[in-house]
């Protein structure tokens, strides 16, 4: 098969990690799990900033490196990584996958043909799955069918990526979002987000603003869920730092959101009047912390 370059240079890095980590994890069982293990394809591309998580430095990135590891450790899937979505991204090569999985930013040079086939036919009709993490929402941000599919877009991080701020986890049951516990903090950077669909998605963790230093008067979801047509869509706004992709507890709600989006059980109810609740929380929040 003669591969673009560029695509047979992603697959010899991906197999090379991969190699070193089955060595790690105990050789011929992992790799007969691999073989049956679920495929994702990892778009790191950017289109507009770069963040230091998906950058490459003569290899994958931290991001890509962690996904992978992730993958064959649990020997649940195993993960293709690209930042060339022109020739990956494409109506036959989406047959090879079961989620597509995002951390990028920007207008993505994906042709109008292949969009549509992943929005209709590969993820509502096929049910298929959707991962984005942090700047997943800040692409293709005027683009009204992928913010629909995803829930929201970009509109800003009032909390920048030195931050320390607290998350309360609200559905404790979730495999995406149990791992964390009922409430914990972290330093990262927070995004506020607007064509904000509450109607359409279950809010897992939220932003506390009452026990966050900077406070705004509105909701800040963290993660959600929705069920997309036949599809599954998970999304979780932390992953600025490379800190943060290489905390435990992160990973293990990663792997807990891409066991979801396959088919393990956990509630996508939308949940709107949380998201209501929430944001007169946050004006309460305010509005004390002012007397």
């Amino acid at each position: 098969m003669n591969l673009p370059m560029n695509r047979a240079m992603n697959r010899a890095i991906n197999l090379a990690l991969a190699l070193t980590v089955l060595a790690t994890f105990g050789g011929a069982a992992r790799a007969e799990d691999q073989a049956k293990a679920t495929r994702i394809l990892m778009v790191t591309q950017s289109a507009g900033f770069r963040h230091g998580s998906v950058t490459r430095r003569g290899g994958l990135s931290h991001a890509e490196q962690v996904l992978t590891k992730l993958g064959i450790a649990s020997g649940k899937f195993r993960v293709d990584c690209t930042q060339d979505v022109a020739k990956e991204f494409t109506k036959e090569n989406l047959q090879n996958y079961d989620i597509v999985f995002f951390y990028t930013t920007g207008k993505l040079p994906i042709g109008e043909e292949a969009l549509k086939y992943f929005f209709n036919d590969w993820l509502k009709q096929k049910g298929h799955g959707f991962i984005g993490t942090h700047s997943a929402t800040d692409t293709f941000k005027d683009f009204e069918p992928y913010w629909d599919m995803i829930g929201g877009t970009f509109n800003g991080h009032p909390w920048g990526s030195g931050s320390t701020v607290t998350i309360t986890v609200h559905d404790r049951k979730h495999p995406a979002s149990t791992v964390w516990g009922e409430e914990f903090t972290i330093k990262d950077e927070i995004y506020r987000f607007r064509n904000w669909q509450p109607k359409k998605v279950r809010v897992l963790m939220s932003l506390n603003m009452a026990k966050t230093a900077k406070k705004e008067p509105y909701h800040v979801p963290i993660a959600w869920v929705k069920e997309y047509g036949k599809g599954r869509v998970f999304y979780i706004s932390l992953g600025h730092r490379e800190d943060v992709w290489s905390n435990e507890t992160y990973q293990k709600s990663l792997l807990g959101g891409i066991q979801w989006v396959l088919g393990a059980e956990g509630d996508a109810t939308p949940n709107p009047e949380l998201s209501k609740a929430q944001e007169a929380k946050a004006k309460a929040d305010v509005a004390a912390a002012k007397k």
